[in-house]
């Protein structure tokens, strides 16, 4: 048999196996070290908040009945028929667009230059409010791509 017995070897012959039990133990106490010693994860999210209007402040752009076109330039910029507009401002845009009946439609036109993080940022807004009528203009500049 493959098993020996303390019998069969002498009892003065040193024993040839490691003790590995506090090798392990050490090994758990500088895992629990690490796992206390971590910072805690801190996550940041960016945010576009409005300004501090004065009475001065530009009024809203306006929602046209029958379509609406958002246009993505080349450096980022997100326009709203033709009208600058941040990204945080687009979500009650689109809000106050599913209240008009008939739903007027949405043209995306996003540049071929443009960021794709932005074009992919105005996309989720667009999907989270749920917009029904949706379609992109100018995909023939892409052909040449």
């Amino acid at each position: 048999m493959a098993m020996s017995s303390p019998s069969a070897a002498g009892a003065d012959d040193p024993m040839m196996e490691i003790n590995t039990t506090p090798l392990i133990d050490v090994m758990l106490v500088l895992l629990i070290m690490f796992i206390i010693t971590l910072p805690p994860p801190t996550h940041s999210v960016p945010l576009d908040l409005p300004p501090n209007c004065e009475p001065n402040c530009p009024p809203p752009p306006a929602i046209k009945p029958d379509k609406n076109v958002i246009y993505i330039a080349p450096n980022g910029a997100v326009l709203w028929n033709e009208t600058p507009i941040r990204v945080s401002e687009l979500k009650p845009l689109l809000e106050d667009t599913k209240k008009i009946v008939p739903a007027p439609e949405l043209h995306m036109q996003p540049d071929p230059e443009a960021p794709y993080e932005q074009v992919d940022r105005v996309l989720s807004v667009v999907k989270f409010s749920e917009v029904t009528k949706l379609g992109f203009i100018g995909n023939e500049a892409y052909f040449n791509f």
